[in-house]
């Protein structure tokens, strides 16, 4: 059967999960770590959206799901829930392709957490047709990753954090290309997260985070048991500072590093039979060993994406913020700068971020030119919240 897609863009940046593991190309040795399941690593979140995506280490807040479930219990609101939504590829004039996401949490006491998140990643809308063109069913590829979490304090500065993850991909709908029928794909995957913080009861001092994310199974869109792809496992490292300059003025610096736990791919060698084996035995790896090989694969430095955010609030009600991301251009070449802000009343608040334009072709960000946001609700939050 073959299959005309309404928008062949979407299907080029968005199905990447679909299209087999490339070899680095030797002019610019670009050698990018692909993964299945991408959509798992884009910041579902407006607040850490306009500070460059640093999460890891920043101040609890509703979304501390989806960087380190460990800084739930330094919140000092009992819960909170957060909803979000981000357009995608909304430089091109689309306007069915988004994600949004669900994240809350509640305090069992002042020493443990229980939270969960939803996050849903629509893909847009393709039209199948036959042979002579003519229009059959259509579909709308979709991902989703659900999970739930646990965190408790270990002393008056530590916390840790675990969560469960279920994931299930169904980006062709049963389709089957070139006699092969491709089915939607599922993992199970958890997080660990540990949070450490100095900040007294005004929010000055230190804040240090470790978050290892998405560690699990290997998922499958065939019964080709050879043809599995790796999720974005991911280990990130963050430190930031407050300083309360007084009552109303309150500035926050970050500074994250994010590594994704995946092996590179091989180079090509130009003989097939030799990088036939190598795409094998670089397929055939067990999840676990593929965590540590990722840091022994000659390419690991160049392969570390680094953050930086800054945020400003007065009178703990309107925020201003700003971030930069970096990614060597070996690796993918995402560099931008992001700029939000955020306002805050009672058991309110709402966070816009917006990207700035950068790169262009295949390097341009599909958050380019693009306006995203989040509603939070706090409980009790008269009695003082972290933003």
């Amino acid at each position: 059967m073959k299959r005309s897609f309404k928008r062949f863009a979407i299907v080029g940046v968005a199905l990447m999960s679909l299209v087999e593991t490339g070899f680095s190309q030797s002019a610019d040795r670009i050698n990018v770590v692909t993964t299945a399941v991408p959509f798992l690593r884009i910041s579902p979140d407006a607040r850490a959206g306009g500070m460059g995506d640093v999460g890891v280490a920043t101040s609890p807040d509703a979304n501390s799901q989806f960087y380190n479930l460990a800084k739930y219990p330094f919140n000092k609101n009992p819960g909170g829930l957060s909803l979000t939504y981000t357009p995608w590829l909304k430089d091109l004039g689309l306007n069915d392709v988004y994600l949004a996401s669900l994240a809350g949490y509640y305090k069992i006491d002042e020493q443990q957490s229980i939270s969960a998140s939803l996050r849903y990643f629509s893909l847009g809308n393709i039209q199948f047709t036959d042979a002579l063109g003519n229009d059959l069913n259509s579909f709308r590829p979709r991902e989703v990753g659900v999970d739930v979490g646990y965190s408790r304090k270990l002393s008056d500065h530590l916390s840790l954090g675990v969560a469960l993850r279920y994931i299930n991909s169904n980006l062709a709908g049963g389709a089957a290309v070139n006699g092969v029928s491709y089915k939607a794909g599922s993992a199970v995957a958890g997080d660990i997260g540990l949070f450490y913080t100095t900040a007294n009861e005004s929010g000055q001092g230190w804040n240090f985070g470790a978050a290892m994310t998405n560690l699990g199974s290997k998922i499958s869109y065939t019964s080709d048991a050879t043809q599995k792809d790796y999720i974005p496992a991911n280990l990130g490292l963050g430190v930031g500072h407050t300083w309360v300059i007084n009552e109303v003025n309150k500035f926050t610096l970050n500074l994250e590093i994010n590594k994704l736990l995946v092996p590179t791919p091989p180079e090509s060698t130009g003989d097939y039979s030799k990088d036939s084996a190598a795409i094998a035995d670089y397929r055939s790896k067990g999840v676990v060993g593929s965590w540590f090989s990722s840091f022994v694969d000659g390419e690991a430095f160049k392969e570390l994406a680094f953050s930086l955010g800054a945020e400003y609030w007065y009178n703990d009600q309107f925020s201003v913020r700003t971030g930069y991301y970096y990614e060597d251009k070996t690796k993918g070449n995402r560099k931008y700068l992001t700029m939000g802000v955020g306002m805050k009343y009672n058991m309110l608040g709402l966070n816009f971020s917006y990207l700035i334009p950068s790169g262009n072709g295949v390097n341009r960000n599909p958050l380019s030119n693009t306006l995203r946001f989040s509603l939070i609700f706090d409980l009790n939050s008269g009695e003082g919240s972290s933003k």
